[in-house]
This record gives structure tokens, C-alpha cells and sequence, in this order.
């Protein structure tokens, strides 16, 4: 006899699903801790090296067949070539099997599983999901070595919801996404490459559901909302039918979200909403989105030193931004300087340690400290601007000090190009407003900068003192927090007295429960990853001017976050009734 089991996890893509399990066993037996004879050790340093060679040979291919349905995710898979073709690993490795005379599957384990602790015990979440995908290398590299092939999804023939320790990205890359209806793991976070992965393909996902394997049987029914990140195993006739009826909704939803998204962002009295782009890359695949969107409202450009194992030349970012601005040309293309630190390292360059990276030496800090790196950078943002209408954003700004500093180093940037006869165009300066202290002083920064953008997710963490990135302090993490929304009005009004252009460029920004507010405290822009685009022009069609300022003066006259999340919660309901019924 069955019995109805729940299940909890975190949502890692979002959607419904209703299905049977199919156990995925990707792990490999730790292999033995054996030494070799004297006079093996050439046999396995070679094997270590052919196997090498073909786990490279199978990363390339797994990122080619990803560049035909996303580049930009396809590129998870340089990460992996790069730690195949390691250098220390590549010295450690043969120095086991030559040295100390370990066969060459223990040394492949033995020194990935160092590496792999190192990176798990890290205090930076983002680090410690990084082991994952050298977990992922180590795992390709002992399964040529026993000679197996990647066969695990290929006994897929029918739709079924998988169930897996640990989602490797190798393995997301080969879904068949006719054949998945969701993914449960035991381990892995919402921003790791795999959760990137199956976002990207639109496979709902639930992942770190605590002993899945131990509870999940092969075959059984079950029925997922990764929304809220519940499983319920052996479901009722009923709760089947609830959960599908979940899935088609969510899926005619995004069918009917689609419908908006050429169309121009405005609300239903006519009043336009810009739509801009937040971009990671100028790779053809995100420049499809300028086609319906206004403005690149955050190019984050430090993803061009992230992805390479040198310092990007001013040439090299010179064609990357000469790209993006001719491609928007005469919409406004914001530019934001190099913002590591924090979450975000950079593999060409180790950064120190630091006790708080969030509070440290990141963003435009770190560009003061290395003044050459942030002029190659403004050079070649300044030497693009006769290809369109520059914008220049700087990140992590605390004072007017730091807008004044920024202002001068790029005034002298400009004035060295003109002297070398480099012609540069008018452009902007502007900040982003993530620190409560030019928040709070917004109406002295609009004296300063030629416009700002709201970046939500570091102010939250900021104003609440909670680290995004720590789920043991998620719940003081409150996007809705009452003194966020005050905040926004007073850094809106101070931007709009000033006549200076004020955007926002946070998730709050293509929350559809969130847009009503932010457009009744008087923002006229925003700023959004593509996949958000279309629902967010549907929900800013479906209101007023007039309806969406009720809705902010009643959010402002709240206590917490929890009622202004029950109360935008209701207002969206609503929303999508009226919606039904039309």
C-alpha cells in the first residue's frame, strides 16, 4: 500500500508537473585506493591522458549542441574544458601516479575530492556550488576510465519526472525536453549551472530535497510545484488533477504572456513604460531581444573578465561594446562598469579574502584600487561611443565622493583619447543606487549624475543586513520590506525633480505583483533579463496610472513586509481573474 507523501525543497525553475519518478544513478563507485607496480606507471599517466583528451573531446560536443538552443548557457561548458585542462590538477594528478605510484583512477579522485572539499567548505555560497561542476569533470573523466558511456538519460523513453542526487550539467545539457516533465534533486542550489540549465530549457525543477533517493521509488507518481518547491509522492485522484491543471495553466499563461511581448510597454490609459534589457553578453542570442525592448538598461560587463583567464585588452571590450551599441543605435545602451567582488570573482585575477566580500572591496571600489584595469575599461566604453548613445553606470557608489572621483578619472580618459585623435561622442554618467547612504541623499547624487538606476537586490540586503547568498538568513531577506518602497519613492522623486532619467534594474522590477507599485511611485523605466519581458508588458497593460498609484500609497501606509506581500498578492489575483475573464 501507498501512502501520500510531501516533500520539500527549493524551486529551482519554475511550473508545474505531474508524472512518474525515473531514478537517475550518475555517481560512480569511489574507486579503490590502490598502488601500482613498478613499471605501470607510464601505462596509467597515459590512460590518465587519452581519458583526459576524450572528457574534453565530450565537453566541446556538450557545448556545441547547447550553442544550437542557447549560446550564453553553452558557455558553462568553458568552465569545464578549463578545469579539465588545469594546470595544478594537470601537475598533481601525474605527480600520484609517478611519484607516490597510485593508480590513476585513486589519483583522479584523490586530488579532484581535495579541490571539491575546499570549494564545499567555502562561507561564499556561490564558490561552494561551484564544486559541482568538478564534481561533474571527475565524474565524466572515471566514466571514460572504466570505459562507460553517458548513457544514464538515454533510457528515457517516455515523459517522467527525474529524481537524482545531483544534477550535473553535463546531464542537463542532454535533456530531451520532450521527455522531462521536472527534476528532483537531493543536492544543488537555484543558482547553480545545472538550475541555469533546466531554467533555460523550461523544465520545472526542485532541488536540496533532503533524502529524495531514500523516499522515491522508480515508477512512482508523483506531482511537483516548483513554485513553492513542493513533491507529493502517490497523489490522490484529485491532487493529480489539481497539479495538472497547474501545469496547462502555467503553460497557457506563458503562452498568453508571449502574445505582449513585441508590442510596447504601456499601461492601459496609454502611458509608455520603457522595457529595457538587462544583458550579460553582445552574443547574438540576447540581441534578438532588440527588438522589443526600448534600451540596454544593465550590460553587465564584468562577464567579459569572468568567462576569460586574462584581463579582457580595451581592444577586445571595444568591439563587445562597438557591437552592442551599433545593434541599439539610437536607444540608450548603459554600460556599467566592472562590478566583481561579492558573489562574483574573476578567474584571471584571485581576489584576496575577505571576511565580508558583500561589505569589501568590490565594484567601483575595486576600480579604484586598480586604476588600470578600470582605464582600459572606460577607454574602450568612451572609443565606442561615436557607435551609438553611450550611457556609463558605476556600481557599489557610496557618496558623492565616489561619483566625483569616478567623474574625474573619466573626464581624463576622455581627455587622452581626444589627444591621441580618438574621437568620443557626448555620453552619459550615472550611478546605481544598491547603498543606503546615496539613497538616502538621492536629491544631492541627482546634482551629481546625469540619471541612476535602482538595483534592488543589494539594497535589500543592505537596508535588511541579510546576505542574499545565505539561505540561513533568507527569511530577513524581504524584498517587500516597507523600508525599501519608501526608499524607492524618495530616490524617484529626488530623480524626477532634478529632471534626471531614474530606471530600476532589480528582480523587484519584472515582479508582477511588484510593477504596480514601482510604476505608482512614478517610474517610467525598467529593466529585465528577456525571459521576464513579455509578462511584464502584459501586467503593465492590464492597469492605470491612476490604479497603480492607490496601489503605492496603500503599500506606503503598511507595517511589514508580510502585509504588503498578502495585500500585492490579492491585487495580482485579481489582476489575472479580470484577465480570465476577458
Amino acid at each position: 500500500m501507498f501512502y501520500v507523501m510531501k516533500l520539500k525543497g527549493k524551486g529551482a525553475s519554475p511550473g508545474s508537473a505531474v508524472g512518474r519518478i525515473f531514478i537517475i544513478d550518475n555517481n560512480y563507485p569511489i574507486p579503490a585506493e590502490n598502488k601500482i607496480k613498478a613499471g605501470d606507471e607510464r601505462f596509467h599517466l597515459d590512460k590518465y591522458n587519452s581519458v583526459k583528451e576524450k572528457a574534453i573531446k565530450e565537453i566541446l560536443e556538450l557545448k556545441s549542441s547547447m550553442e544550437k538552443t542557447d549560446p550564453l548557457k553553452a558557455r558553462i561548458f568553458d568552465a569545464h574544458k578549463e578545469i579539465a585542462d588545469d594546470i595544478i590538477i594537470n601537475e598533481e594528478i601525474p605527480a600520484k601516479i609517478l611519484k607516490e605510484h597510485w593508480s590513476g583512477d585513486w589519483a583522479v579522485f584523490s586530488v579532484y575530492e581535495a579541490v571539491i572539499n575546499v570549494l564545499r567548505n567555502s562561507d561564499d555560497s556561490l564558490i561552494a556550488e561551484r564544486a559541482s561542476d568538478f564534481d561533474d569533470v571527475r565524474t565524466i573523466l572515471l566514466r571514460l576510465w572504466y570505459g562507460k558511456n553517458n548513457d544514464s538519460l538515454s533510457e528515457i523513453n517516455e515523459p517522467c519526472i527525474i529524481a537524482v542526487n545531483e544534477l550535473k550539467p553535463s546531464d542537463a545539457a542532454c535533456f530531451d525536453k520532450s521527455k522531462i516533465l521536472a527534476v528532483l534533486t537531493e543536492t544543488g542550489g537555484i543558482t547553480s549551472h545545472a538550475a541555469i540549465i533546466a531554467k533555460s530549457c523550461g523544465i520545472p525543477a526542485v532541488f536540496g530535497i533532503k533524502d529524495l533517493l531514500k523516499k522515491v521509488l522508480q515508477g512512482q507518481s508523483a506531482a511537483i510545484d516548483a513554485d513553492d518547491g513542493t513533491v507529493i509522492l502517490n497523489p490522490s485522484y484529485s491532487v493529480v488533477t489539481e497539479y495538472k491543471n497547474k501545469s496547462e495553466a502555467f503553460r497557457l499563461d506563458r503562452e498568453h504572456a508571449e502574445k505582449f511581448k513585441l508590442q510596447e510597454g504601456r499601461t492601459s490609459c496609454g502611458t509608455k513604460i520603457d522595457i529595457g534589457l538587462n544583458i550579460a553578453s553582445a552574443e547574438e542570442k540576447e540581441l534578438e531581444a532588440s527588438r522589443y525592448t526600448d534600451s540596454v538598461g544593465v550590460f553587465r560587463t564584468e562577464f567579459i573578465y569572468m568567462e576569460k583567464n586574462t584581463l579582457p585588452s580595451e581592444d577586445e571590450q571595444f568591439e563587445i561594446y562597438k557591437k552592442l551599441l551599433e545593434c541599439y543605435n539610437p536607444r540608450p545602451v548603459i554600460l556599467r562598469t566592472l562590478d566583481i567582488g561579492g558573489d562574483k570573482k574573476l578567474s584571471c585575477m584571485p581576489l584576496p579574502s575577505e571576511d565580508n566580500p558583500f561589505l569589501g572591496n568590490r565594484a567601483l571600489r575595486f576600480c579604484f584600487s586598480n586604476p588600470d584595469i578600470f582605464k582600459t575599461q572606460i577607454r574602450a566604453c568612451l572609443r565606442a561611443s561615436v557607435y551609438g548613445n553611450l550611457w556609463i553606470m558605476l556600481p557599489m557608489v557610496a557618496s558623492l565622493e565616489d561619483i566625483r572621483k569616478a567623474k574625474e578619472f573619466i573626464n581624463s580618459a576622455k581627455a587622452e583619447l581626444i589627444k591621441e585623435g580618438i574621437p568620443v561622442n557626448d555620453f552619459k554618467t550615472g550611478i546605481m543606487i544598491e547603498i543606503p547612504s546615496i539613497a538616502i541623499i538621492a536629491d544631492l547624487a541627482a546634482k551629481e549624475a546625469d540619471f541612476a538606476s535602482i538595483g534592488s537586490n543589494d539594497l535589500c540586503q543592505y537596508i535588511c543586513a541579510a546576505d542574499r547568498m545565505n539561505v540561513e538568513v533568507e527569511n530577513y531577506y524581504q524584498s517587500y520590506h516597507p523600508a525599501m518602497f519608501r526608499l524607492f519613492k524618495n530616490v524617484i522623486e529626488a530623480f524626477d525633480n532634478a529632471g534626471k532619467s531614474i530606471s530600476f534594474c532589480g528582480e523587484l522590477g519584472s515582479d508582477p505583483a511588484a510593477i504596480p507599485v514601482l510604476i505608482g511611485l512614478g517610474l517610467r523605466k525598467l529593466s529585465m533579463s528577456s525571459s521576464s519581458v513579455a509578462a511584464v508588458k502584459r501586467r503593465i497593460a492590464g492597469i492605470t496610472i491612476e490604479e497603480a498609484k492607490k496601489i503605492a500609497a496603500n503599500v506606503l501606509e503598511m507595517n511589514t513586509a508580510g502585509e504588503i506581500e498578502k495585500y500585492l498578492e490579492k491585487v495580482l489575483t485579481e489582476a489575472q481573474k479580470r484577465r480570465a475573464v476577458v
